[in-house]
């Protein structure tokens, strides 16, 4: 055990400091203290040592210089079981600091502003308090270390358990903590300054990519059992993604349950109108938009009752308690939602197989999507674009109606989240059949109108997306012989008048994106 008996604390986020300082007052800790945070403990009435009263030297620099000083460091590294570390301590008349609580000037807070500056940037790289971070983390088997105020309460009852100490293994836990924090913190500067060109403009992809995740689950298996896996969440997640979840119910999430959730989840949360999104091997196989959460899953699952058994179903909704009921006759996976009403929970609690989820409905994606190669990494921008009826071209004699229009760019924004070659039939704001991930894209239109057949929907009159071009008149052919009456495609083949020519052959409206959304 390593009683604590003095403390320094010197902190940006000020976040419960003064309730725990209080705290460590209560134990009798003396307590030592810079600037502003020894300001706010002294006027709360906490008896503090400011740091230049500590070492007898001042502040200076405009503050630069305050901590770093032989006094702080070695009462922070001084090894208390080496009796040559204890004697020159003592002939130095220096005491030991036996509590450091540091959190870093708020750098990632401030790069992230567009307006920042590059001196503005450099003023809030912090030194000293990374100095004292790592001297106390170092010295873990006898001083505790603490940077994060959700710590505060549990050493409180450390101390509270041990009569004023703290125990190797949360010493131990607190230092795995602070050096990860000093990670973070020096990789957020490299990532910045990497990313600067001349003139101060910031690159879209800097030249040192430094990335932080924190594990939240050790996973049973991966994408099959003889794989290892774990699932990781960024240390500053994107407020509407997957990550933040939090399960209501059910088994752990496994490896494949993540990766289809998160893609139902992207897809479901792009629609304004109440929608479903029910998602298998991660593609979509129903998607629908409704009056409320029943109608939206009804329609969706009536795409392919076959697929989506064992499937992942996610609302942009709140559940309420029909719905849950209607859900919770098929077999599925994992159910996600902004919200699930009480009553669907208790529908839902007997029904355990089923993994209950909710997220946070909020705009925000990934700041780049990445994808592990071999001894490296593909990093882009997210495909976050979509169309409007007034950036659309249209290219054929027959223009689409209003209704047909509403069809095509509800199809186009379901063909975004299907693997290439990507064709999704819809109508009624309710997709009607999908092909997906085939090496032809004149395959992936026979899929589509197979899956509709068999799931005995009818495609006439019915609008089709196509993720990419069409290269050669085929695939159009096949579509409209399905039942298509109006398509939405990217455009810029060389053989687009060809593509054109097919459609007036066919009586079909077609319009153009001008982009396309390959998914691999």
């Amino acid at each position: 055990m390593a009683s604590i008996k003095q403390a320094l604390i010197s902190v940006s986020d000020k976040t419960g400091v003064v309730e725990f300082a209080r705290g460590l007052q209560d134990f009798g800790v003396a307590l030592i203290s810079t600037g502003g945070t020894a300001k706010l403990l002294r006027d709360a009435g906490l008896k503090v040592t400011e740091i230049a009263d500590y070492t007898g030297f001042p502040e200076m620099l405009d503050g630069r210089v305050k901590t770093l000083h032989p006094k702080v460091h070695a009462g922070i590294l001084a090894r208390r079981d080496l009796p040559d570390h204890v004697n020159a301590m003592k002939a130095a008349g220096l005491p030991t600091i036996d509590l450091v609580v540091v959190n870093l000037y708020p750098f990632s807070q401030t790069v992230a502003r567009p307006e920042c500056s590059l001196a503005e940037a450099i003023e809030n790289i912090d030194i000293g308090g990374p100095a004292m971070v790592r001297s106390a983390a170092k010295n873990y088997q006898h001083v505790a270390i603490v940077t994060d105020p959700a710590d505060y309460v549990p050493v409180l009852k450390e101390l509270a358990a041990t009569s004023g100490a703290v125990g190797a293994d949360v010493r131990f836990r607190l230092a795995q903590k602070a050096f990860s924090h000093t990670a973070a913190y020096d990789g957020a500067i490299s990532t910045y300054l990497t990313a600067l060109e001349a003139g101060g403009k910031r690159a879209a992809f800097p030249a040192r990519l430094n990335l932080q995740f924190e594990r939240v689950q050790t996973l049973r298996y991966g994408e099959n059992p003889h794989q290892n896996a774990a699932f990781y969440r960024d240390l500053q997640p994107a407020p509407g993604g997957f990550g933040n979840y939090i399960q209501l119910q059910g088994k752990e999430l496994s490896y494949n349950n993540i990766a289809d959730a998160d893609a139902a989840w992207e897809c479901v949360k792009t629609f304004d109108a109440p929608a479903c999104v029910i998602v298998k091997h991660a593609n979509p196989c129903g998607v629908a938009l409704g009056v409320d959460a029943l109608e939206a899953y009804r329609k969706a699952f009536a795409t392919d009752p076959t697929s989506a058994f064992g499937g992942i179903i996610a609302f942009n909704c709140e559940i309420d308690v029909v719905t849950a009921e209607t859900v919770a006759q098929q077999f599925v996976e994992v159910v996600i939602a902004p919200g699930v009403a009480d009553g669907a929970v208790a529908v839902f609690a007997q029904k355990t197989g089923i993994r209950v989820l909710t997220v946070p409905l909020a705009a925000g994606a990934n700041a780049f999507d990445m994808k592990r190669v071999g001894s490296g990494l593909l990093v882009q921008t997210p495909d976050d674009l979509n169309v409007a009826a007034a950036q659309l071209r249209v290219v054929t004699r027959l223009k689409p109606t209003g209704q047909q229009m509403s069809d095509l760019i509800f199809a186009w924004r379901v063909a975004k989240f299907v693997k290439s070659n990507a064709i999704v039939f819809c109508g009624g704001s309710q997709t009607l059949g999908v092909g997906a991930g085939q090496m032809s894209r004149v395959d992936s239109a026979r899929i589509a109108s197979i899956k509709a057949a068999n799931a005995g929907l009818t495609l006439a009159d019915s609008v089709v997306a196509s993720d990419a071009f069409f290269p050669f008149r085929d695939g159009l052919d096949v579509v409209a012989h399905a039942g298509a009456r109006a398509i939405i495609q990217p455009g810029g083949s060389l053989r687009d008048e060809e593509v054109i020519a097919a459609a007036d052959e066919h009586g079909l409206a077609m319009v153009f994106t001008g982009f396309r959304h390959f998914r691999h």
